[in-house]
Formats: C-alpha cells, structure tokens, sequence
C-alpha cells in the first residue's frame, strides 16, 4: 500500500527526482484494492475495459456512463495511488465546451482526480480549455487506440522521421497545452528516448522503450488474464487464466460428484428442531 497518497505534484516532479512512475490499468474494486496494496504510484480507469472487460472489438462503443460506474468501482477500493479517468470517444470531439462538461463528470460523478484523452497537435487548445477549467490532464500520443483504425490499425507509429518529428511536436503541444503527464504508446524505443528528453512534463511509456519517465500496462495483459490478444510490449508476469480454469474445472466436478459441498461447507439445525420441523410439513 502507498506510504501516502500520490498527487499531480507527485507525479510532475517524479521526472525531476528521476523516479520512475509504476502506472496500471483497474476497472472495478477488487483490482482497486490489489494496485492499492501494491503500492503503485498511478491507476488508470481505461476505455480499455471495452476490449478486455466487456467483450467489444475495441474501444469506441466505451460511453461516459461505462466510464463512470467503473471509476466508481475502482475509487471505493483505491486511496493510494492517483486515479485517472478516461474519456471516451467522441466526449471530447464535437466541442471545447462538451469536452470541459465530460471532464467535469468523469471527476465529480466518477471520483477520479485526473482524466487522460487521446490526441497530439490538435487537441492541444482542447486540453487547454480543460486545464484552464480546473481539471488535470494527461495526454496520450503515439498509437491511439480510439483512433486506430485511421493509423492503420493497433501497429507501431513513428516508423519514418517524418512521423517521429509529429510525435515530437504532438508532445511539446501538449506540454504547452497544460497536461501534467503523457502516455506515449507503441514507438520505437530510440524515439521514446528523443520525446522524454524533449518535454519537462513525465513521459509514461508503453511499447515506447526504457528511456521512458514510466511505464504502465494493462493489468489483464500482463497477468495473462486477457489472452485474445497480447501485443508485443507486454510482459505477463503470470499466467492467471489457467488457474481459473483449474479451479473451475475441479468445482464442476464435485459439484457433478456430490463431492461438494461436505459437511464443513454445511449449515446444521439441532436434531429435536429438525423432528418438530418433520411432524409440521407433510410432504406426502
């Protein structure tokens, strides 16, 4: 469990200090409650959990009220770390004024501290007018899941200079926009590199190298819960999903066996209530 609660400042100054951020995915209570007790410095509630939780192809049919029951969940389970919300697709497109109204119910309906929202050069003057709201942002750069269709699907960005050059630039205008942290995502480790060194906010990577301020991974990825698809950035640190069949396997056959429940999984009644019980219900 964290020592104290991690706050915006925590985070702005981890690049500083040069302490690497621990940053990952939880969708509900009881993962709340595991990233608390681990002690992680972040928790992002993600528009992931369409993909990973739900069962959708992706990520646009996410809505704010996905977002905000799950945020709830997590918040009731997690005091240590900074929790950041995600905003759905298209919460944020249509207008400067929606995007600030969005924000705004993803803090104070769902509980979180901080939202993260997709998108480089354009959304700048959109994270901007959130900022100047009063609610911290994080940005995300580099492959954007909302967007990937548009990218040439889920595959690494910044293959050519001209590319990495629009990251970079994707960075520094969210930097000058006002965001306390970027998530850089699927680039090649070099140019991970050249973004961190090129912006004074925390740059957390995923797929993005070493060089990174941070890292953050889906929680159901690298503890191989999630196993329709693993990218190649993911480490699974340990395979849950076999010892849940396991598990449900040898349930399903005590139950088929009358192995389960015995005696010590049993309520009992005293013998004389049971006699009485008899005499008072006649069953034929």
């Amino acid at each position: 469990m964290s020592e104290k609660k991690v706050t915006i400042l925590d985070v702005q100054q981890s690049k500083e200090e040069k302490r690497k951020l621990v940053m990952i995915t939880a969708y509900d209570y009881p993962f709340g409650l595991l990233a608390d007790e681990a002690g992680v410095d972040i928790v992002l509630v993600g528009d992931s959990v369409g993909m990973v939780v739900m069962g959708l192809e992706g990520t646009v049919a996410v809505t704010m009220e996905h977002m905000i029951h799950h945020i709830k969940a997590v918040v009731r389970g997690c005091k240590g770390p900074l929790i950041i919300g995600d905003m759905p697709f298209m919460s944020y497109n249509t207008s400067v004024r929606e995007a600030i109204h969005n924000a705004g119910r993803l803090m104070k309906e769902g509980g979180c501290e901080a939202v993260k929202l997709e998108g480089g050069v354009d959304f700048a003057p959109t994270i901007q007018a959130i900022v100047k709201a009063g609610i911290p942002v994080q940005g995300h750069i580099g492959l954007t899941p909302q967007t990937a269709s548009a990218l040439g699907g889920f595959k690494m960005q910044g293959r050519d200079a001209s590319a990495a050059k629009q990251i970079i630039d994707d960075a520094i205008a969210l930097q000058d926009a006002g965001v306390f942290s970027i998530i850089l995502e699927a680039v090649p480790a070099p140019l991970g590199k050249l973004v961190t060194e090129a912006v004074k906010v925390p740059v957390i990577g995923i797929g993005a190298g070493p060089d990174v301020d941070g890292q953050v991974l889906v929680t159901h990825d690298m503890i191989g819960l999630f196993e329709k698809f693993v990218p190649k950035f993911v480490k699974q640190y340990t395979q849950i999903r076999p010892i849940i069949l396991e598990a449900l396997a040898a349930y399903k056959k005590e139950v088929r066996e009358m192995a389960f429940p015995g005696p010590e999984h049993s309520f009992t009644m005293p013998e004389e209530a049971l006699q009485q019980l008899k005499k008072m219900v006649d069953f034929s």
